[in-house]
């Protein structure tokens, strides 16, 4: 099973910028396509950003389309999300999370028959007014 660490939340002001990381270990990095999520308090996760393996094809959710970006170093077992202008009803805790399919990432929060092969223990995100 891979394993993930997120790092890099924090705060920041509407309209300001974060970079999140997720370093992978355990299995081959390479293997997984690896998705952005975010889980708001009281409300359900919600996907992000999608990347495969190689890192050639991303897929984004509508809401961070143009926005958002999700890049991958395979050398440095590590994916990246940057976010550009955020807003406060971004807040919430940001999670990555691994799968050898790319489909999983996309549908795993709509279906909950679905389940990623890894997750990580999320970063809280706080945009401030």
């Amino acid at each position: 099973q891979v394993q993930l660490v997120e790092s890099g939340g924090g705060l920041v002001q509407a309209g300001g910028s974060l970079r999140l990381s997720c370093a992978a270990s355990g299995r081959t990095f390479s293997n997984y396509a690896v998705g952005w999520f975010r889980q708001a308090p009281g409300k359900e996760r919600e996907f992000l950003a999608a990347i495969n393996r190689g890192g050639g094809s991303q897929y984004y959710a509508d809401s961070v389309q143009g926005r958002f970006t999700i890049s991958r170093d395979n050398a440095k077992n590590t994916v990246y999300l940057q976010m550009n202008s955020l807003k406060p009803e971004e807040t919430a805790v940001y999670y990555c999370g691994a799968d050898t399919t790319f489909h999983t990432l996309v549908v795993v929060t709509n279906d909950k028959r679905q389940d990623l092969e890894g997750w990580g223990q999320g970063t809280l995100v706080t945009v401030s007014s």
